[in-house]
């Protein structure tokens, strides 16, 4: 690879044509990104940024290269609102995944800047269009290996671990096919893996990494750098933490020289957090914390909850109860259907132990509706077990899985993308303030967006509803 972007990178240099330098400098661009050894890492992406900046036209080579600067914008971190303008200005004009003459990695990169920036469902609805393209051109090899194993992880980060996890096994069948080792392979087990964590299959996670010698193959998979920190969740929940530690200091040793520090993309921060805090409570705490300022920076609900989340599982006292309670809050306005559903349980668990048995109930009661609905069904055992520990018999659950926004959902939804206030909203409607958040709540974990997307998906929503009631309601 480095070969390979070594000699795009002279070809632009050499090029009489402008537009055959453009299209090598993309090239160039494009392959560095993914290179594990890449010398100078923020040189390149101060003169993509640069390159971006200054782009006039709207052709193939120009919409690449701002497809481009919106990834490399995200990985690093900087404000989502940044990637996200690059991200739309690259699809004005469309980017094909079946090209023959481009590649499908820029426009699979512009989707999943989406979905890393809080906009799952708009990266579900390019992913969907970008599988059809693939299947009617007869490619059914490793790019729909690659389209179906990332529209799984597009599920996962809306909390719909049950079809995740159905698209991914499909996607891990082609690539076995393809071959051994191959990127394709990589994305699949990962990202699988991560999924059946998540749905509390530690075994079944630990028999599939043994079956394809997946803890060996992962320092290697340079275009998957992910992979270190989804085996160290893996050694993690089997209590190796030892040996978690040492791969996710290694990840943190290899990306921040290169300015990759975006949670979202790679939370090998808050992993570690978790890892060392019963050995060193003191550096978990100020990795956690600097994972807060990164992911504050970032700017989105999602990315502000995780972190907050994270921060608040290595702190203790009243601290720990203040940063649970807002990483709640924060994921309320995201996506994250699935995160939301772990901070209201340790929140709603929290809060049992110290005293507070009502407010407790309310909080695991609706991390378990949310669990139960993301098919996290480890994780409503959970819930249920700290309901029944705080003297509480889990009430029967008050809603059923379903795309369609309520009546109520779709009144504050509509107001909310056109810029109204929640208290604007609240007194239009005759309701509660805290009412119409977890009415928006559920919204945006229907619609796959935080507010900022309202507006782009809203159209696409179909009428009626399969829901009764709202959580917390």
């Amino acid at each position: 690879m480095g070969e390979a972007a070594a000699i795009v990178g002279a070809e632009a240099k050499n090029s009489g044509s402008a537009r055959t330098r453009l299209r090598m400098q993309a090239e160039s661009f494009q392959w560095n990104a993914f290179r594990a050894d890449e010398e100078d890492s923020p040189a390149r992406s101060r003169s993509l940024a640069r390159l971006a900046e200054h782009i006039t036209g709207r052709g193939k080579a120009e919409r690449y290269i701002l497809g481009l600067r919106a990834w490399d914008a995200m990985v690093r971190g900087e404000p989502a609102e940044t990637a996200l303008r690059y991200a739309e200005e690259a699809l004005e004009g469309g980017l094909s995944w079946t090209d023959d003459n481009w590649g499908f990695e820029v426009p699979v990169l512009v989707a999943l800047t989406f979905m890393y920036c809080d906009q799952p469902g708009r990266a579900d609805e390019l992913f969907t269009q970008g599988i059809a393209d693939c299947e009617r051109k007869g490619w059914r090899g490793a790019h729909l290996s690659f389209g179906l194993t990332l529209l799984g992880y597009i599920k996962f980060h809306r909390g719909r671990l049950s079809e995740a996890e159905d698209l991914v096994h499909s996607g891990l069948r082609i690539a076995d096919r393809v071959g051994h080792q191959v990127p394709a392979q990589w994305f699949a087990l990962g990202i699988l893996i991560e999924i059946l964590l998540a749905r509390g299959r530690v075994q079944d996670a630990q028999e599939l990494s043994d079956a394809y010698n997946y803890g060996q193959v992962v320092p290697n998979a340079v275009v998957y750098p992910d992979s270190e920190t989804v085996y160290s969740e893996l050694l993690i929940a089997r209590g190796l933490r030892t040996d978690a530690e040492a791969r996710l200091r290694a990840v943190g040793r290899r990306l921040e020289p290169r300015g990759m520090r975006n949670p979202m993309w790679c939370p090998w921060r808050p992993l570690l957090a978790q890892t060392i805090a019963h050995t060193d409570p003191v550096e978990a705490a100020a990795i956690a914390q600097e994972g807060v300022e990164i992911a504050r920076r970032f700017g989105t609900p999602g990315a502000v909850g995780r972190a907050l989340h994270a921060a608040a599982k290595v702190t203790s006292g009243a601290d720990s109860l203040a940063l649970m309670s807002e990483a709640v809050r924060q994921l309320e306005k995201s996506p994250a259907a699935y995160e939301l559903a772990q901070a209201l349980i340790d929140h709603g668990a929290m809060l049992s132990r110290a005293g507070l048995p009502q407010d407790a109930a309310d909080l695991l009661m609706r991390g378990l509706e949310s669990a139960a609905l993301c098919g996290a069904d480890a994780l409503a055992a959970r819930a249920r077990e700290e309901l029944a520990a705080s003297g509480l018999r889990p009430l029967q659950l008050r809603a059923v899985d379903s795309d369609s926004l309520t009546s109520q959902e779709k009144a504050v939804a509509e107001r909310a993308a056109q810029g109204w206030e929640n208290r604007r909203i609240a007194e239009e409607l005759g309701t509660k303030e805290r009412t119409v958040e977890l009415l928006l709540s559920g919204a945006f974990r229907k619609l796959g967006t935080n507010r900022d997307g309202l507006a782009g998906l809203l159209p696409h929503q179909s009428r009626g509803s399969g829901v009764r009631g709202v959580p917390g309601l």
